[in-house]
């Protein structure tokens, strides 16, 4: 881990910012904080060299005040990111490979935040934003949600509407990420086949292991292993074991169930941290990462396969995208295999 420094793919410490602090940094520290899973001082522990932070608002702000609230989370991340010397903030896949701090990339949790505005999305990226799950726990008026939490635009046999597969056509040309985890499997399915760019599941699990909506089945995989997209496995108890009682051997078992649907190069970590609550045993905060590679280790993974679970394959699907102008681009392979070594 101290060769290749994890790029985690979901953490939701602005969404704790703003209900505990108001988003007020002063009134926070972010170098050693218990009462959250994710300071400075334990990412450091956990050998992370990458992280996404979400950018997340409720889906009661739908079509009220999303854009807003989302800007607010956009710059709290800016401000955390930027003022403490340890981290960075990036907006390219060279950036985030090159970094020796702790790199932070922006991501969007739910497209109910760009309030069904492609101008809102450019303006988004602008700002710094790569990545943006098309849903959260509520339907867009163009996406399925995997959540029945809300009322919000229930519909039948419509998954990603003609303005959803703009957005993600979009969201191709600029260079963002399509995140599809929180979307309903017919949203994903729509997706995985209209995507002309590797897209990733930034925080889901394995279905076969635990029979969650939330979690990926074994099609979906599929289709991701041909759009050569990413699933960062998600460490929340409730999508690993169905229950609150979780360990590290059995967030070990999605890793080794998708290893042998799709292989261990479609695979990168999204622990999902300050986001849900309860997480297994072992895997109770950002520094205990190394748990988790300790059990795959036992488990005959190999060198080069933790090493792309833990950043390569992260830069390999956001080598692709992001660009530091949002044009068309398909690097050749050998380019690539550079890139990444």
């Amino acid at each position: 881990m101290t060769k290749y420094p994890l790029i985690d793919g979901h953490n939701d410490l602005a969404l704790r910012l703003r209900m505990h602090f108001k988003n007020k940094l002063s009134n926070f520290s972010i170098h050693d904080n218990s009462n959250f899973a994710t300071d400075i001082r334990r990412l450091a522990a956990g050998h992370v060299g990458g992280q996404v932070f979400a950018a997340y608002v409720l889906c009661t702000a739908q079509d009220k005040d999303a854009v807003r609230l989302t800007l607010e989370q956009i710059d709290v991340i800016r401000r955390m990111c930027t003022e403490n010397p340890e981290m960075e903030l990036v907006t390219t896949a060279e950036g985030m490979r090159n970094s020796t701090k702790i790199a932070c990339l922006i991501s969007i949790e739910g497209g109910h935040s760009i309030d069904s505005s492609l101008p809102a999305l450019r303006m988004f990226y602008q700002l710094g934003v790569r990545s943006m799950a098309l849903t959260h726990n509520c339907n867009t008026p163009w996406a399925e949600s995997s959540a029945s939490l809300y009322p919000n635009y229930q519909r039948k046999n419509n998954s990603l509407t003609d303005f959803g597969k703009a957005v993600v056509n979009e969201m191709n040309r600029l260079g963002m990420l399509v995140d599809l985890s929180h979307s309903s499997w017919e949203t994903a399915r729509s997706v995985l086949k209209h995507s002309t760019a590797p897209v990733l599941f930034s925080h889901s699990s394995a279905y076969a292991i635990c029979n969650n909506v939330r979690n990926i089945p074994d099609d979906l995989l599929l289709l991701l292993k041909e759009n050569g997209g990413l699933i960062m496995v998600n460490f929340y108890s409730s999508f690993v074991a169905c229950s609150h009682n979780a360990n590290v051997s059995i967030v070990a078992d999605h890793f080794d169930h998708i290893k042998r649907v799709i292989g261990a190069e479609s695979i990168g970590i999204g622990a999902d941290y300050d986001g849900a609550q309860g997480f297994p045993k072992g895997l109770e905060d950002v520094s205990k990462y190394p748990a988790l590679i300790e059990e795959l280790i036992s488990r005959n993974w190999t060198e080069e396969e933790l090493a792309g679970v833990l950043r390569l394959n992260f830069l390999r699907v956001s080598f692709y995208l992001f660009l530091k102008t949002p044009t068309p681009f398909c690097p050749a392979l050998s380019d690539l295999h550079s890139f990444i070594s």
